[in-house]
């Protein structure tokens, strides 16, 4: 953070203090009457009590009765809980209370809701009734007894707050009245009353589920036999019979199923042994033998003696020759073994085709009855879809008349046990102390209210503030310098040195000789440096300057005989009065005058032979006779006569001074501005607006281009300090004032 940044920050700072000091008085005003309000309501204010108690729902409870009964429901979500601060703030339950302690008939609680405003709201509503206006025909009809409930039962209502506990599960309720017994007793009840409406709801409610639940079930009971009973004669005429949980026609195809694979293995068993057969036959291979080859005695015989003759005949073929004839006649005989070895094996293979064709015989009866089994099955299929639908809806209503079955003893064990999921773990006890009203924090209420309403109020007038304060004001709106600042002067100072009182044409006597009679004042050193500006913007010899201000009544006319004279300490200067319609500074210091500017105007005299000369001060003055109206003030002013008299006063003077009327009403000083060298602007310190000087000097650019700079009259030094800012010239009056020496009160 840069050093321009930290004083812009304390240049609020300062602001916002000064404002503070400024508006102390009002904020202080504000506080003392809130205060003064707040103990006029503690003192009048009837003291009130309040009781409470406090109620848990009890999760333990719950889990009970969710065992027993499941319509006993579980506390398990904020909503249920706020279900309950509702429940308890029910016309229900305060109506309960105001039965059991027949607080319609209790005229001290009856007089506890009655507020100071009640016999005129009574009074407004009979009115409106009596014209038919008001919306109360249901309460003229109301019985007596019933009103003074409903009357009892918004008392009660009123004075009832029931909150929860953090995230807990525990309700805090309590009652506020101005009787600590009443208090208690009030919220013991309505307590009592909530637990035992959720007695009363939890039985109310198992009874009526039990009574629906039973009509239910009869329902449900009829409606499951008839479904059953449909699904039988469903069976019946379409022939679906059932065997083990399972239909005949299915169990048939399955079993079908399996014969027929077993069949079509037999019968490539069959063709395997078949074909092997005949291969072996037709190759005439009498040593491939087959099973059943093996099984026949006949084969095993003639193969044993077949093999006896070739052993036989490989012996003497290899002793005598193959050509031998017992050789030959032995090959005779292994041939014909042979032969009838073949033989047998055709027989075989006879029989073997024999076995084929009963099993493919078999295996197409099978085939045949798988068929029309799948027939069957598949009809049966298309017709059980209609009968799985039956069997769902028999299956549906008999469970649900079981679990209705199951809820009605459910309910009706339920209206047998008097259990609730709430119970009171603080009991009300009366009250020592009276919660309201909180005399601690009404005071703090005033004092915070006063506050804020006086630092409102302040803030409005810091707002509403638009007149000119300080020099740097002056130099941010209107673009000018500023000269200095000239302390009020008030009638007591100038009256302090004679205890006889003075009247208001010694004050302006006195006052306008201000800078003579305390030339060290700071009265003396703002005009000081306004002739410092004159000298410096005007450099000619015999400087002509007009003193000029905004509005009337600004100290116009005193700043310029005052500055005249500290003009007069430095150079020869005239005085003229130009101020044709209210000659201010001949009032003051000339009042014995008898010829002036008027009669040098009109009657063509020598300004020489009307002047006024204070021996004093060496002060030239050239007064302002009115006798009469002038009407033509500014042509006067801006006459050749005028130019001529500025003319001979340049080179008789060094300094000439001009006390010309306000800018504001009258156009006199516009009229004379282009005989001017320079104006020194004259503002009111806190009662001239900022705008209205603004306007002034641009609705007239030649006074704002030749205007000096601006001098701050009627300062109060005292409000100053408040407005000053960190650094500025302001901010080191203090400092400044010992080179001052000002009569003060």
């Amino acid at each position: 953070m840069n050093d321009e940044e930290v004083q812009v920050g304390q240049l609020d700072l300062d602001k916002l203090i000064a404002a503070a000091r400024r508006q102390w008085r009002v904020v202080a005003l504000c506080v003392f009457v809130a205060i003064i309000c707040g103990v006029t309501y503690l003192v009048t204010a009837v003291p009130r009590y309040t009781a409470s108690t406090s109620i848990l729902i009890d999760r333990g409870n719950s889990g009970v009765v969710q065992q027993l009964s499941s319509f006993g429901g579980m506390i398990d979500d904020e909503a249920s809980v706020l279900s309950q601060v509702e429940l308890l703030m029910s016309e229900a339950i305060g109506l309960a209370a105001v039965d059991k302690l027949r607080l319609a008939d209790n005229a001290e609680f009856m007089a506890s809701g009655q507020s100071i405003l009640a016999p005129v709201r009574g009074a407004v509503q009979t009115l409106l009734q009596t014209v038919g206006i008001s919306s109360g025909a249901s309460e003229q009809l109301m019985d007596p007894q019933e009103k003074a409930r409903r009357s009892a039962l918004g008392i009660l209502l009123d004075g009832l707050t029931v909150s929860r506990v953090g995230r807990s599960y525990v309700l805090e309720a309590s009652f506020t009245s101005t009787s600590p017994r009443l208090s208690a007793s009030v919220i013991s009840a309505v307590a009592e009353a909530y637990l035992n409406d959720k007695l009363n709801a939890k039985y109310d409610a198992t009874r009526r589920a039990g009574n629906w639940l039973q009509e239910r079930i009869e329902e449900l009971r009829q409606q499951s036999l008839a479904s059953d009973m449909a699904v039988q004669r469903f069976r019946a005429e379409n022939g679906l019979v059932q065997a083990g949980g399972k239909l005949v026609s299915d169990q048939q195809l399955a079993e079908l199923n399996s014969a027929l694979i077993v069949a079509r293995a037999d019968t490539a068993r069959a063709q395997a042994r078949y074909d092997r057969i005949q291969e072996i036959i037709a190759s005439g291979q009498s040593d491939a033998l087959v099973t059943d080859a093996l099984d026949s005695s006949v084969i095993n015989t003639l193969r044993e003696k077949y093999l006896d003759a070739s052993k036989r005949e490989a012996e003497i073929a290899k002793r005598l020759g193959s050509d031998h004839i017992q050789a030959i006649r032995l090959r005779q005989e292994m041939a014909e073994y042979q032969r009838l070895m073949f033989g047998e094996l055709r027989r075989i293979a006879e029989s073997y085709q024999s076995e084929l064709e009963v099993a493919r015989s078999r295996e197409r009866n099978i085939t045949e009855g798988v068929a029309k089994a799948t027939d069957v099955s598949v009809v049966a299929n298309e017709t059980q879809v209609q009968l799985r639908e039956l069997e769902r809806t028999a299956e549906t209503y008999k469970n649900l008349y079981q679990t209705f079955l199951t809820r009605y003893q459910e309910a009706t064990q339920g209206q047998s046990f008097p259990v609730t999921e709430a119970r009171v773990i603080s009991q009300a006890v009366p009250p020592t102390l009276p919660s309201s009203p909180k005399k601690a924090l009404v005071l703090a209420l005033s004092i915070i209210l006063g506050g804020a309403m006086g630092t409102g109020i302040g803030a409005f007038r810091e707002f509403r503030d638009r007149f000119f304060r300080t020099g740097e004001q002056i130099r941010d709106v209107l673009g000018l310098e500023f000269l200095g600042a000239i302390p009020l002067v008030k009638a007591i100072t100038v009256a302090k040195k004679n205890t006889v009182a003075k009247t208001e044409i010694d004050f302006r006597r006195s006052i306008s000789r201000q800078v003579v009679d305390h030339p060290l004042s700071s009265f003396a050193e703002a005009l000081r440096a306004a002739r410092i500006a004159i000298d410096v913007r005007v450099s000619k010899k015999g400087k002509i300057v007009g003193v000029v201000s905004t509005l009337p009544s600004e100290g116009k006319s005193t700043v310029s005989v005052n500055l005249a004279q500290i003009l007069a300490q430095g150079g020869k200067t005239l005085l003229i009065d130009a101020d044709l319609r209210n000659p201010g500074a001949t009032r003051s210091i000339a009042q014995h005058a008898e010829a002036g500017l008027l009669e040098v105007l009109l009657e063509g005299k020598s300004y020489r032979d009307v002047l006024l000369h204070d021996e004093t001060t060496g002060l030239d003055l050239l007064p302002a006779v009115v006798r009469r109206r002038v009407t033509h003030s500014a042509d006067l002013l801006s006459s050749v006569k005028m130019s001529e008299l500025l003319h001979l006063a340049m080179q008789d003077y060094d300094y000439v001074l001009l006390d010309l009327p306000p800018v504001g009403p009258v156009v006199d000083a516009r009229a004379v501005a282009r005989k001017i060298d320079g104006f020194v602007v004259v503002v009111e310190w806190g009662k001239t607006a900022r705008k209205v000087v603004r306007d002034t000097l641009l609705a007239d650019p030649l006074i704002a281009e030749r205007s000096l700079g601006v001098v701050l009259n009627k300062v109060d030094t005292e409000r100053m300090k408040f407005y000053r800012d960190y650094g500025s010239s302001e901010y080191y009056q203090g400092r400044y004032s010992s080179y001052y020496v000002d009569d003060r009160t």
